[in-house]
């Protein structure tokens, strides 16, 4: 796993062992970052499941003005450390060692431009964020969430009962990233 693009372009990054995190592929990393590549300069962003920080990392390379990260567990916060060191995005980065309910809670002051959410599969935590990360209203007017799953039906599912709307929809391989616009553009280039 290595950052493609921007400052930190070619670093490799040092990865959690065993089977309790799953890295987004370097494919659909880069597809994601080409979908929203106009969108990132300056920006705000939040990774609310970091694991190793290759997606939080890719930002910051690629010109994000700030990004926080959040994972809680205690091995990725380490190879997370270990990562920032490694790309020298110290002065762009915050790392947060917490519960991802937590972390909405304590900063629901924060405004973002991107989240990515890409919990563990199985699991309800991305409608959960997104409904506290529009009850705290911490995305920006022209803000994107972004969640990675490998459910698109339940999630699908989950976002319409709760009058979410995604704009758009990418399958890669068994993986599907849901762009979700919040306010009145639906437009995510």
């Amino acid at each position: 796993m290595r950052i493609i693009s921007g400052t930190a372009r070619g670093t490799n990054l040092f990865t959690l062992e065993g089977n309790n995190t799953r890295p987004t592929l370097d494919r659909v990393k880069e597809s994601l970052f080409n979908i929203i590549n106009l969108k990132i300069f300056d920006s705000i962003v939040l990774d609310l499941f970091s694991g190793s920080g290759a997606i939080g990392l890719e930002f910051a390379s690629r010109g994000a003005k700030e990004v926080l990260l959040c994972d809680n567990s205690n091995k990725a916060i380490q190879i997370i450390k270990k990562n920032i060191e490694k790309t020298h995005m110290e002065e762009k980065v915050k790392l947060y060692n917490c519960d991802y309910i937590e972390f909405l809670k304590n900063n629901k002051n924060e405004k973002f431009d991107i989240i990515y959410i890409d919990p563990p599969y199985k699991t309800d935590f991305i409608i959960n964020a997104i409904n506290l990360i529009l009850h705290y209203d911490m995305i920006n007017e022209d803000g994107l969430i972004i969640a990675e799953t490998d459910e698109p039906e339940r999630i699908e599912m989950q976002l319409k009962e709760n009058d979410i709307e995604f704009i758009d929809k990418r399958k890669y391989g068994r993986a599907y990233l849901y762009f979700i616009k919040i306010g009145k553009q639906h437009s995510i280039l």
